[in-house]
């Protein structure tokens, strides 16, 4: 077989690049669609979103500059975080399998507190001895962050599991694979010790009486309850002030927290199945 001219070359190349500029413009058409749809929703999923990001992270995912990209969720306790994320991920799962992504929650990563729990006899105690789970510092955030830079240069990762109920951390419990999409969410994803690492940034945004609502029937299925589950709310409201409500000033994405967990999915998928068909098209 001859070798390829430098012409035929030059031809492929120019129909590559040209390939990539109208896959770059379906797809940024299309998600543009998307969200003028979800403007005109009672309850719209977007409340604010960085445009030029967005063109970015399309460019360079279309052209495969980029392998990895990690996404960092965050946002007040019982605010959606965590149903934001499972439900962006089964609408991953759907098209394209659970090898394209993996999720840390900062939840996993609390540290060990059970023998303080025990000493104490009861959480109202352990709260009077001045002990807060609403800090940084309850949080093992520079095991998670060395996870997180393992995932991001391609290597795999035992992840911790902590037990509401008991307090215990039980270590190296769920290995993480390295895949093309981290999701972290946490507490303090978007915080000074972390926030770096993210390519994409995402706060969950919710009003303060449902966030209470909420917080007290999730303390409740955690044995928290009467004078115990008061004291520790107003511990994780004030708490709140100081080192979460400021990072949200760190999102390129804020989203809302009462969107329902089926709009969630349905606009997740509709994005992964134009961005996958697209992409199939252009190839």
């Amino acid at each position: 077989m001859p070798a390829e001219s430098v012409k035929e070359r030059e031809y492929k190349e120019k129909i590559r690049q040209e390939n990539e500029s109208m896959a770059v413009f379906k797809i940024i058409d299309g998600i543009k669609d998307i969200l003028e749809e979800d403007r005109h929703q009672k309850q719209p999923l977007f409340l604010s979103l960085n445009e030029q990001l967005l063109m970015k992270i399309v460019k360079d995912a279309v052209s495969e500059k980029r392998k990895q990209y990690l996404i960092g969720v965050t946002g007040e306790s019982a605010s959606g975080k965590t149903t934001f994320v499972n439900y962006i991920s089964k609408a991953i799962r759907k098209k394209l399998f659970n090898e394209s992504y993996t999720t840390l929650c900062c939840d996993d990563y609390y540290k060990d507190t059970s023998e303080e729990l025990k000493k104490a006899g009861s959480y109202e105690e352990l709260y009077k001895t001045g002990f807060s789970f609403d800090t940084p510092n309850a949080i093992n955030l520079e095991l998670m962050r060395a996870h997180l830079i393992s995932l991001k240069n391609g290597c795999g990762v035992n992840a911790p599991e902590y037990d509401f109920v008991t307090c215990e951390s039980i270590p190296n419990r769920a290995y993480k694979n390295p895949t093309k999409a981290i999701l972290a969410e946490g507490l303090y994803v978007l915080g000074e010790q972390l926030v770096d690492l993210f390519d994409i940034k995402v706060y969950v945004f919710t009003p303060f009486e449902n966030i209470k609502e909420r917080w007290f029937m999730r303390a409740a299925s955690r044995g928290k309850t009467g004078a115990a589950a008061e004291h520790q709310f107003n511990d994780v409201n004030s708490t709140a002030q100081v080192y979460i409500r400021p990072t949200m000033k760190n999102a390129d994405i804020i989203v809302n927290g009462l969107t329902s967990a089926e709009y969630i999915e349905e606009i997740a998928t509709r994005i992964v199945n134009l961005v996958n068909d697209v992409m199939n098209f252009y190839k």
